[in-house]
């Protein structure tokens, strides 16, 4: 009887619902932006043995000593730090579109902009190394300090789509990176070094954070 209800509102010219929209879990984009955070402070490469246990954070600090690295045999060390960078932008994408009256937005904006600056190169990097060492992370910086104040007036389809894009940055290119990086530290401890949890606490994080923004981006 249903069945035959729908077809005649059919043929009169009635159109129907749209199907729902599949369910939200409000808690992916959180666990997210917390497994991306919380990745680069674990290990990323990490040797037992040999003592050696490199978290996010200080593994492109390691790698600008190894041989390959200054030849320019390695993918850029700079891409070590893109997980503060693209999460700092996530969190400005996800307040965008929001201009007056409420204060939440300009929390993300802020949070952002701090997380971002994990990636700061530190000062004596700035005062005896090359500025092609360091300058990278200050533009990247200053992107995302941009991007926070163009923000209120960027639509929200928009930023969707761009937490896609920076996202897949975020995940492709620290992982193809440590994935490179790693057989040379193995050579050189001549043992074999392992993939630490953080890579994949990353990955994973950067990963549905772009599936979301696609998903939410299509609506």
């Amino acid at each position: 009887m249903n069945f035959v209800s729908k077809q005649q509102s059919h043929q009169n010219g009635e159109h129907l619902p749209p199907a729902p929209l599949p369910p939200r879990s409000p808690a992916l984009l959180p666990l997210a932006l917390t497994a991306v955070f919380i990745g680069y402070f674990l290990p990323w490469l990490a040797h037992p043995t040999a003592g050696l246990t490199l978290i996010g954070l200080d593994v492109s600090e390691w790698v600008k000593f190894l041989p390959q690295m200054q030849a320019g045999q390695l993918p850029n060390r700079d891409w070590f730090y893109l997980p503060p960078i693209t999460l700092g932008l996530a969190l400005v994408w996800l307040s965008a579109g929001q201009i007056h009256g409420r204060w939440r937005p300009w929390l993300l904006r802020g949070a952002g902009l701090l997380v971002s600056l994990l990636a700061f190169p530190a000062l004596e990097a700035i005062r005896f190394e090359d500025a092609s060492q360091w300058r990278p992370r200050l533009i990247a910086i200053a992107l995302v300090g941009l991007a926070a104040v163009l923000s209120p007036w960027l639509p929200q389809r928009w930023a969707w789509f761009a937490l896609v894009a920076t996202s897949l940055l975020g995940l492709l290119l620290p992982t193809w990176a440590v994935l490179a990086v790693r057989p040379v530290v193995s050579e050189l401890l001549r043992d074999p070094v392992g993939i630490g949890f953080g890579v994949y606490a990353n990955a994973v994080g950067q990963g549905v954070l772009a599936v979301v923004g696609w998903g939410r981006g299509r609506e």
